[in-house]
């Protein structure tokens, strides 16, 4: 199986401070991958490079068999390497409906205008309800997302993800603020999307990561310290010193597995 991201010795640095060195690592096609790590790991930061928001320091990054290293954001986007954020970034003042519209339109490049192509608009409206029942908002489109619950912000961010058309999407922390019930919502939304869209997940709630990915990556002090299944991440000494000293691991993944 070809791999849909690559990354070879990608390294970011801050002036004198390296939060990304030298990663590398492989994303085949389809995979459900996690990125996990103790808190200032370097995750965040190597998000933002594959995302193209930051361009690395050094190192190369391969999307779908092409270098994208030099590519922008929106040149990623279109390419379809597509981003969630922690914090929502919703069009909270439009509705549900028209956030997803918004998020097709953007990303190929096609902005909404005032005079629309009748048999055009139908169709994006046709797709953009789709993803919303393929999110679990079926009856929400005419409701003002900002009147969503936090859960449901999420699902209308994996709705708009979805009408970006990605191959690949990078999921940013999805779980972080939500209830017991909303994460398992929303793993179970995730479990059911298609099984070729590829994902790469940054995640704290190891119950979900190990839930969902099938492969995992563990950064400390920005460098790769193991990657491997779940039970391979699971009994790795390194990643267990990581996390919480040697002492305190076994409740750690007891509780996640």
């Amino acid at each position: 199986m070809s791999d849909i991201l690559r990354l070879d010795a990608v390294s970011l640095a801050y002036g004198r401070l390296t939060a990304v060195d030298k990663v590398s690592l492989s994303v085949p096609k389809g995979a459900r991958h996690a990125l996990i790590g103790p808190n200032g790991a370097g995750k965040s930061s190597l998000f933002s490079v594959v995302a193209g928001i930051r361009p690395p320091t050094s190192g190369r990054i391969e999307f779908d068999g092409a270098d994208v290293t030099e590519v922008s954001e929106a040149g990623r986007a279109a390419g379809g390497l597509v981003r969630t954020y922690q914090h929502s970034s919703l069009f909270l003042g439009c509705t549900v409906l028209d956030n997803v519209r918004l998020a097709a339109e953007r990303v190929h490049g096609r902005p909404l205008r005032p005079f629309r192509r009748r048999r055009r608009d139908a169709e994006v409206t046709e797709r953009a309800h789709a993803h919303l029942a393929s999110a679990g908002l079926p009856g929400r489109h005419g409701h003002l997302a900002g009147s969503l619950s936090h859960g449901e912000r999420r699902q209308l961010e994996v709705a708009m993800v979805l009408a970006c058309e990605p191959s690949l999407v990078l999921f940013d922390e999805p779980t972080a603020g939500m209830s017991a019930a909303e994460t398992d919502r929303f793993a179970e939304l995730v479990e059911r999307l298609p099984e070729e869209l590829s994902m790469v997940i940054v995640e704290h709630d190891l119950d979900v990561v190990f839930r969902l990915a099938r492969q995992v990556t563990v950064l400390a002090a920005g460098s790769v310290i193991a990657s491997g299944t779940p039970d391979e991440v699971r009994a790795d000494e390194h990643v267990q010193r990581a996390y919480l000293g040697a002492d305190s691991t076994d409740e750690l993944f007891t509780e996640a597995s």
